[in-house]
């Protein structure tokens, strides 16, 4: 939530603020400011994305005149060789950023514009698609003078990339091509260590906040957030159970939220009065009580009373 309304509350200050786009003539289809935020976080393929290089190689520049309605054009193709050999077509009017001889790395663009972030998971992986997410997020408020801590931003790009496509079930209860969190994946695979079995294997997947959200085990959790009668028919038809673990689904039925005395590990707890060893553990402790108040909690996890001070 935190992190949330601190990405949110500043994006209002993109809207009242415009980027002044000069100097480069494709870099007026580059999108800027909230709009690109938005994109980053939805997991939208950019307006004028740019290609980026498949592996590890060397960039050859070759150009190729050819002549249309009388015009003649230069075509730019890269050339990457490395582990294997592919060409890039770049586009006409597009900018460089990379020569003859360069040595770039997997992922690296070719020239300016929007880079996909599906394409850099494709690339360099979880890490690296994880730094830029975070990097382009944080120009897009910064060069309009907001500032944001990473960790705000660290949360919600964790939260787009917990999912996983199942790509082989092998001796799990999986099935081919579901997506599950990746925690559920672990402790499947666990299981069927134990039982020598093979483990599945999966490929991690980039979703967009929004679909994150839906994808969620909970369906109270989902049908609160968006497409409610589609989430609540789904459910019913599938016979779904919420096991109620997270937070929203609890206050959604007026439970107490799993987090701080609402854990578990406190709802066994049992007041007694105030007995003599609770007031010598106080007063050994400093700890200032009101002793017309008779109640205190025993039963902590080191055998020594807690007592309620007011």
């Amino acid at each position: 939530i935190i992190a949330a309304q601190s990405i949110g509350e500043p994006g209002t200050q993109l809207t009242m603020r415009t980027f002044h786009t000069g100097g480069v003539a494709s870099s007026a289809d580059i999108t800027q400011g909230l709009p690109r935020v938005t994109e980053l976080v939805e997991a939208r393929r950019p307006k004028g994305v740019c290609q980026v290089a498949d592996f590890k190689g060397q960039v050859t520049v070759k150009e190729d005149v050819s002549e249309e309605y009388g015009e003649k054009k230069t075509m730019v193709t890269v050339h990457l060789s490395g582990v294997e050999e592919k060409d890039y077509k770049i586009p006409f009017g597009a900018k460089l950023l990379v020569k003859n001889g360069d040595n770039v790395e997997a992922g690296a663009p070719f020239y300016v514009g929007s880079i996909d972030p599906q394409d850099i998971l494709r690339t360099r992986g979880v890490s690296g698609v994880q730094e830029l997410l975070i990097r382009e997020i944080q120009s897009a408020y910064r060069v309009n003078g907001v500032h944001i801590s990473d960790k705000h931003i660290e949360i919600i790009v964790r939260q787009m990339l917990r999912k996983v496509r199942i790509s082989s079930p092998n001796g799990t209860d999986l099935l081919l091509n579901e997506l599950v969190d990746i925690n559920t994946l672990e402790e499947a695979n666990e299981k069927a260590l134990e039982n020598g079995e093979m483990p599945a294997t999966a490929v991690r997947v980039l979703l967009g906040i929004s679909k994150a959200a839906l994808a969620t085990d909970s369906f109270l959790s989902a049908a609160s957030f968006q497409e409610t009668a589609r989430v609540l028919t789904d459910a019913a038809i599938k016979s779904k159970t919420d096991h109620l673990i997270g937070l929203k689904e609890n206050v959604i039925i007026g439970k107490l939220i799993p987090a701080g005395t609402g854990m578990k590990m406190y709802s066994n707890v049992k007041i007694e009065n105030v007995s003599e060893n609770a007031r010598k553990v106080v007063e050994s402790k400093e700890i200032e009580v009101d002793y017309d108040a008779e109640d205190v909690v025993e039963g902590s996890e080191n055998g020594t009373a807690d007592v309620t001070a007011e």
